[in-house]
């Protein structure tokens, strides 16, 4: 049954139904007799544009079934599109962003250690060639709007030095919404850029309207003879800092005084509420500028949510078990979904890693698949047309040798060990973060409306993201959407419960029957547990040491002007300034 080999990591074969096009105009090309497919208009390649949310929980969408926070743009792009209701990537910032951009798992880039720090003098690897310089490669403009958190020690390690046309936002990992002010060990400096410059103007004003303005500019101003890739990394919903940690417009927060109890839960709404409607804002204007014909529009969070004030933020992985930080399903297992008019909308239950982007992408773009080597991703592209069976059958969560924690996924099986709590950082519920945390947000909740999913077809029919794909010809159908609200849906059958202690012996489930991780079946299935442990054992061979977090003082934001900055090239270029 099972193979230790790279080719037992290939997916079995499956019966699959190819699906043919729809909601498309005459002049539409599409997928022809032989299911071959092409860009809807001919020798263009498809505008991308790929919205990131920060520490934003599987339930803090209402598409995925808690009509608590309504989220009517982006569930009209879920809807409308395909619900990736089985995507994984890292449970921390930094090693899912760079899984996202270079195609491969964190320890191969020596990021599967906590995060980039504003002391950190290393970075995403500059030997790995990223997303942005492939879709350049392919006649792209590339532009990054917001967060980055891949290395800012050297210019090298920066956006603008990475593949990207123009970056405006910001280095680290979290900030005030307001004042862009960041303080960590080394001190509090400003961090926002245009490019490489220093941005003052953005004192004061919001991040996520900050971010929404520069999108709409840029997509407006798209140049007509050259492809998009327009890359929107949100700051919301991560917390903000210790003294006003979740830091939302009070029109937004003032929407839910009757629904939310919980002051806290209802500020984190707020600041949801905020990036649902700049979601909307930049599919008004895609419409505007009559795009969506011909793109591919992304929308997922980088890792699992902070809830009941791990992080100082209180967002909600229901009904999977664990946080941020952790290995379990809370952490890993994330909102995503994507649009394209070349995608039937449905909910796609096979597994996706966010590895996978750069090669879907790239096949996604016309570009050749087959000079991407070395990589742990796989293309998606034609399994989520519905053309070919799904390519991936196992991936590896993470090993971190500092933490002592590794998972694997292979089919059906999870295997998990070590210290499966991140509790050593602290701020984690109770001084753990294995357990449940809430709210589910369904109406039996205490302190939550009578609102049921039904209830929201008319918000998302009539939001900015609704009518911008009924005015650009791709209505949502409302049946197609009642269905997939409910297929959506994942809810956890009753299991007799076996407990779990990883940091004493692995614990292995299947995820198939239990999703929600409570039944430990290493006992009953040794074999399963003796194989996952040589495939992580294997994989650990592939990995890079991992990148120091704190390692460099002379970051100090006192030290430059009160601003994190690119240190350790100032810090050159001012020791040959004294030897001259």
């Amino acid at each position: 049954m099972f193979k230790k080999s790279k080719e037992s990591f290939c997916i079995t074969p499956l019966i699959i139904i190819v699906f043919g096009c729809f909601n498309f105009s005459p002049t539409d090309s599409c997928c022809d007799e032989a299911n071959t497919c092409s860009s809807l208009q001919e020798n263009q390649r498809p505008n991308i544009i790929f919205i990131l949310a920060d520490d934003a929980g599987w339930n803090d969408f209402s598409f995925h079934g808690s009509p608590q926070i309504p989220t009517p743009n982006i569930d009209a792009i879920a809807l409308n599109g395909v619900i990736l209701n089985s995507y994984y990537s890292s449970p921390l910032c930094t090693p899912s962003r760079g899984t996202t951009l270079t195609g491969k798992y964190a320890i191969r880039l020596g990021l599967q250690h906590y995060v980039i720090t504003g002391g950190t003098e290393e970075g995403l690897p500059l030997n790995e060639k990223v997303l942005p310089e492939y879709l350049h490669d392919l006649g792209y403009e590339t532009h990054l709007i917001g967060k980055w958190h891949l290395g800012h020690a050297r210019r090298a390690y920066t956006p603008t030095l990475r593949g990207f046309d123009s970056h405006f936002g910001y280095y680290l990992g979290a900030q005030d919404y307001y004042s862009h002010l960041l303080r960590e060990q080394y001190g509090a400096g400003y961090d926002f850029r245009s490019n490489l410059t220093v941005n003052h103007d953005a004192f004061g004003r919001y991040n996520t309207d900050l971010f929404t303005e520069e999108a709409i500019r840029l997509i407006r101003e798209k140049p007509k003879d050259k492809p998009l890739f327009l890359m929107v990394n949100h700051i919301a919903p991560h917390s903000s800092n210790r003294y006003v940690p979740l830091q939302a417009p009070e029109e937004n927060v003032k929407k839910f005084e009757e629904s939310i109890a919980d002051e806290s839960r209802r500020h984190y709404a707020g600041l949801v509420d905020k990036l649902d409607e700049s979601v909307g804002l930049v599919m008004k204007e895609m419409a505007a500028q009559k795009l969506l014909d011909n793109s591919i529009i992304i929308f997922a969070s980088d890792n699992g949510g902070a809830p009941e004030g791990y992080d100082l933020n209180h967002g909600s992985n229901w009904p999977f078990r664990g946080t941020k930080n952790t290995l379990w399903e809370g952490g890993t297992r994330l909102a995503a979904c994507i649009w394209s008019p070349l995608l039937r909308p449905h909910v796609h239950e096979s597994q996706m890693h966010a590895a996978d982007w750069l090669p879907t992408l790239v096949e996604a773009a016309e570009g050749d698949t087959s000079v991407l080597e070395d990589m742990d991703g796989f293309s998606q592209w034609k399994s989520l047309q519905g053309l070919e069976s799904p390519p991936r059958n196992a991936f590896l969560y993470n090993i971190d040798d500092v933490y002592n924690s590794s998972a694997v996924r292979y089919g059906k099986w999870k295997l998990i060990q070590g210290n499966t709590s991140s509790s050593d950082l602290g701020g984690c519920p109770n001084g753990s973060c294995d357990g449940w945390y809430g709210p589910s947000g369904r109406s039996q909740d205490t302190g939550t409306s009578n609102l049921q999913m039904p209830d929201l077809l008319p918000l998302i029919l009539n939001s900015d993201a609704g009518s911008a794909f009924r005015t650009s010809g791709f209505p949502i159908n409302e049946e197609i959407a009642k269905k997939n609200q409910k297929f959506a849906n994942v809810e956890c059958k009753p299991v007799q419960e076996i407990a779990c202690n990883a940091f004493q012996a692995p614990c292995l489930f299947n995820l198939d029957e239990d999703p929600c991780e409570k039944r430990n079946l290493a006992e009953k299935e040794p074999v399963v547990v003796e194989f996952l442990q040589e495939v992580i054992q294997d994989y650990n061979k592939t990995a890079l040491p991992p990148i120091r977090r704190w390692n460099n003082p002379e970051s100090a934001p006192s030290n430059w002007g009160y601003v994190w900055t690119f240190f350790k090239d100032l810090q050159d270029e001012n020791v040959v300034t004294a030897n001259d």
